[in-house]
Order: C-alpha cells, then structure tokens, then sequence
C-alpha cells in the first residue's frame, strides 16, 4: 500500500512546511549539520538508517540462511532479549503479522521466569544489543547461557547474536563460537528497526524481511518531495504548539505500532527541556486528558491526523518524521544522555548495597502497599489526592513489574487522566528508561511522576553477579527516582507487598476519588 495522511483540520503553517521542504533532500542526502555544530558529529555516525531500506538487501541471504536453520531444528519457540529499538520493532513485527515471539525487555524476575520456555531443545535465544554492555541484556544472556547448559544443550546451537561488528558482546560471543549477525554500526538503536535488530527476529518467526524493506524503499523515495507525507506530519507536530502526541493503533493493521513511535519520538526530541511526548492510549475513544493532537493508525472521526501505511513504510516514515521534526525543534535526534544517567546511577546503588536492597521507611503502610512521598496524608485516598493536586503538565505511571501477569495496572494510565484531567502516560519499567525515561528528565521539566514497584514471591540469580534479578531492578528503579527528585519532579512511588491485592487496593482507590 502506498502511505498517506489525512488531516481533520488545518495544523501545519506554511513557515514549517517552506522550512522542511527546503532540507528535506538535505536529510535523504545524509547530511550531518542539519541539526547544529554541537550535534553534527554524533549525526556524521548516525544516518545510516536512511540506506537501511537499499542496504538490509545484503542481510536476506543471512535471514533466509537463519529461518532455513529454524526449520530444520523444529524450532517451536523464539525468545528475544533486548531493550529498546532492540526489541520494540521486533515486537511489533510480531504483532503485525499474528506470530509468536517472546520478548524480554525487563529485569522482572517473575517476567523472565514466565518467558524461560519448557523445552529449551526446540528453542532459540536472540540476543540483540547494540552497544553489547546493556546490563539488561547481558545479565539475560548469562542466565539463558547457564540454563542450556544445566539442560545439557550447546548454547552455540541455540543462541543468536544481534550486536554492532567489534562490541564486547560481538568480540566474547564469536570467542564462543555462538551465531552473531552484526548490525550496520551507523545507525542508533531506535532507528534501527530495518537492521539485523529488526529483521533478524523477524525472518526466526517466519516473517518475509524483503516485504518490509522493500515498502519501505518506495516510499523512501518520495519522501524528499515536497509537501511529503513526511513533511507534513513533522511540520503538525511541531505547529501544533503542544508537547503531547496521543497516538492510538487499535483496529488498525499495525497492531503496536505506538509503543515502537513511543520511544522514537519520546528518546530522539525529549532534551534541552524541548521535545513532543507520546501518549500511548488504549483506543481512539481513551481518555487522553490535557492539549495535543490525536494520531490514529485507522480511520477515526476523533483524530486530528489519519496515518496509513503499511508496517515497512511506518518504519522508514516516522524515522523521517522524526528527523525532520528534531531539526524544527533544534534538538539532536541522536544521543540520549539522561538514558546514560538513568543507567548511571542504577550502577551506583547496586555498588552501594552490596547484593541486597536495603530497608526503608514509608510515609505511609497499608496491609498491601508501602507509599513514599513528601504527603503528611495518612490515608492512601489522601496520599494519591495530594499527588494527583501537584502543578504538573503530565503525569507518567511507571511500573517496575510482570507484564503479562500484573497488566491490570495499566487502568492506571486512564484512571489518573480522569482524575487529575492532565495528560497521562503509562511505562513499563525498566523498558520505558530506553523510551520515555528520556523525556521525562532531558524534556520540558513539567511532569509528575507514579513510580510503582513491587515485591517479587520468587527471585532470579544473574550468574557472575553479586546482585539478583529483583535487586538490579529495584535499583534500576530507585535510581531513576533520584534522578527524577534531583531536578525537584514531583514524584510517588507505591510499592506493592502483595501485586495482586496492592494493584486492586490502588486501582480502587483511583476510581472513588
């Protein structure tokens, strides 16, 4: 099919538009200052997502090579370990085209449990990190390297390598005679859904990559034109003056695709206190609450913006549009230096406790929750009442928990939009640390935040770490509110001694208030 847009009232100004038609070729052309001195050097190494739709061409023998492999083992179930653009094209891919595939983006141990398959003999474990030291996906790797052997399995035969040529992840895991495809080492992880990060997966589950790419390059090739679909959507987001995106892909034929723009958008603008925040919500008729546009992926009399296209061209057009919108914003779409801090101070707690997450004192108890805050309230209706009143433009619900098990705290996202009549985001932790997380601390510092946590009934050993599954998350948890509470960000954070009746006690609570 062939991408297109359709607009439910005027957005875009012609400033915008004259502005984007005149670097637009610019962009396809690669070229690196487009977006300031301070970032040219990190774009110089960054633009080659743009060839991706002419160069993955050189991966389908390798993919075939891969999915031939599969067959012939009776392969009945693929898990990926991955954060961020290493896991959220592959997912949606799945999604997309009705095939199985396990995705691992967390550090919950119960998660990981649920994820780890029965028959380890008819499985194969992709491992996909770009830089090769994500402490998530290493600490997976570990744990799947040591679980096959306990099995009596070779771990070469059941674990694919997805990383750039020269990492650490690359140097150790060809030391070790695993199967490693490496990824272009020009392209940043969120763009890079039309690599080996994306395709790779992709052809293991039996989907065809070459329909992909190639929608993706017809597209492509239109897209410095003027007045592109492209430069259109980008010259809306900006225009419309609002930092929040609701973007909604329910009924539509890309199934998760706003999760996937999620990140892109949220990671590439969220900096310099600048930047446009996804609201991912559950269908066109969800609560949003606060400004901002409405994005649907199917027809839909209540957006502002109609995008259709197939799941090829959603990759390759919103990477554009997200360029092209970064350059009206004077933000560098490339780094993400508060992903780097988040990640930062998580090492020094699990530095500081030494293996174990030490006791702390709530501001208030109930029987299935501990609350943290600075409320002097002494009921939990007070305590969320006081947070809910606090002057704040946004309000993301952050949830270090099982999702698939605990994905009853997701009402959460729409209960506090009710509530407090304020634009409201819900993440997963720690995967929305690669996405959102981003925004939350490098974009406009106006957001107030619910972190909710969680005891795990059963932990998880990280083989060669003095440190488990629940205590690295935890950390990754509480690091992410120190960083939070440094810039005086409003911030909550409810842990759960009981998942099951502390998420019905908060969720209840929301609802009477």
């Amino acid at each position: 099919m062939s991408a297109k847009v359709d607009f439910t009232r005027e957005i875009a100004n012609a400033a915008s538009l004259h502005a984007l038609n005149a670097i637009s070729s610019r962009l396809s052309a690669k070229d690196s200052t487009l977006w300031g001195k301070e970032a040219e050097a990190e774009a110089a190494i960054r633009l080659g997502w743009i060839d991706l739709p002419q160069s993955s061409r050189d991966l389908l023998p390798e993919l075939d090579r891969l999915s031939a492999w599969a067959r012939s083992r009776n392969v009945k179930e693929i898990v990926l370990c991955g954060m961020g653009g290493s896991s959220l094209a592959p997912e949606v891919i799945a999604k997309t085209y009705g095939k199985k595939l396990t995705v691992l983006d967390t550090t919950d141990p119960e998660q990981i449990l649920a994820g780890i398959p029965a028959d380890l003999s008819t499985a194969i474990i992709v491992v996909g990190s770009k830089s090769g030291s994500t402490v998530e996906t290493a600490s997976q790797k570990a744990l799947f390297t040591s679980l096959l052997i306990e099995a009596g399995l070779n771990p070469a035969e059941h674990i694919v390598i997805v990383t750039d040529p020269g990492s650490p992840l690359d140097q150790s895991s060809r030391a070790d005679g695993l199967t490693v495809v490496n990824a272009n080492p020009n392209v940043g992880g969120r763009y890079s859904a039309l690599s080996a990060f994306g395709l790779v997966p992709a052809a293991l589950i039996g989907v065809d990559a070459s329909i992909l790419i190639d929608d993706a390059a017809a597209l492509l090739a239109i897209l410095a034109a003027e007045n592109s679909v492209a430069v259109t959507i980008a010259a809306a987001l900006f225009d419309a003056g609002e930092q929040c995106v609701a973007f909604a892909d329910a009924g539509s034929n890309v199934p998760g695709l706003s999760d996937w723009i999620e990140q892109l958008i949220a990671e590439s603008t969220g900096k310099s206190q600048k930047g446009r925040l996804p609201v991912v919500i559950e269908s066109d008729t969800s609560p949003v609450a606060g400004p901002g546009l409405l994005v649907t992926f199917a027809p839909s009399a209540k957006a502002d913006l109609v995008v259709e296209a197939s799941l090829g061209e959603h990759f390759i057009l919103w990477e554009y549009v997200t360029a092209l919108l970064s350059f009206l914003l004077e933000v560098d779409p490339f780094n993400q230096p508060n992903v780097t801090e988040a990640k930062d101070r998580t090492n020094a707690l699990l530095a500081k406790w030494n293996g174990r997450v030490p006791a702390t004192s709530p501001t208030l108890s109930t029987p299935a929750l501990d609350i943290y805050s600075s409320s002097t309230a002494t009921t939990l209706e007070g305590q969320l009442k006081d947070f809910l009143s606090v002057d704040a433009h946004y309000f993301a619900s952050m949830a270090y928990l099982h999702r698939g098990s605990d994905d009853a705290i997701t009402e959460i996202r729409s209960l506090v939009a009710e509530k407090s009549n304020r634009a409201s985001t819900f993440g997963w932790g720690p995967r929305f640390l690669h996405s959102t997380g981003q925004f939350h601390k490098g974009g406009q510092l106006n957001g107030a935040f619910i972190q909710i946590t969680g005891e795990s009934e059963k932990d998880l050993a990280i083989p060669g770490r003095e440190f488990s599954f629940h205590t690295l998350l935890m950390a990754q948890a509480l690091g992410d509110g120190e960083a939070l509470s440094s810039r005086a960000l409003p911030l909550i954070r409810i842990h759960l001694k009981d998942r099951s009746a502390g998420i019905a006690e908060l969720l209840n609570t929301l609802r009477t208030l």
